[in-house]
C-alpha cells in the first residue's frame, strides 16, 4: 500500500490513466501518483508480458516505464504530472524508427 505522509501543499491536477481519470498533487510524480490511486500495473514486458510497476522511484530501474501523451518509454517516476496529461501502460517493446 502506498500512501501520502504529508498533506498536499500545491493544488491539485487531474490527468487520465488508461481513459480513467485521477486527481494528484502538483508536483507529484506520475508514479507516485498513480500509486496513490490504487494502481500497481505499469507496463508489460516485451518476451513474456508480465506485469511491471515502480521499484526504486529514482530512475534507475526502468520498470515504471510508460507512455505519456503519445510519447513511448517515459520513467514515471521522473516526470511530474501536469493537467490534462494522458497516461498509459506500455505494451512490450517500443521501436525506434532509424532514418
Amino acid at each position: 500500500m502506498f500512501k501520502r505522509i504529508n498533506a498536499p501543499k500545491n493544488g491539485k491536477v487531474s490527468f487520465t490513466f488508461e481513459g480513467r481519470s485521477i486527481d494528484a498533487a502538483a508536483g507529484d510524480t506520475v508514479a507516485s501518483a498513480l500509486m496513490l490511486a490504487g494502481e500497481t500495473h505499469f507496463r508489460d514486458t516485451p518476451v513474456s508480458q508480465s506485469q511491471r510497476g515502480p521499484f526504486c522511484l529514482m530512475g534507475v530501474c526502468f520498470e515504471c516505464l510508460v507512455e505519456i501523451d503519445g510519447v513511448p518509454n517515459r520513467q514515471a517516476c521522473m516526470v511530474a504530472v501536469r493537467e490534462g496529461m494522458s497516461v498509459r501502460r506500455q505494451k512490450g517493446a517500443i521501436g525506434v524508427e532509424i532514418e
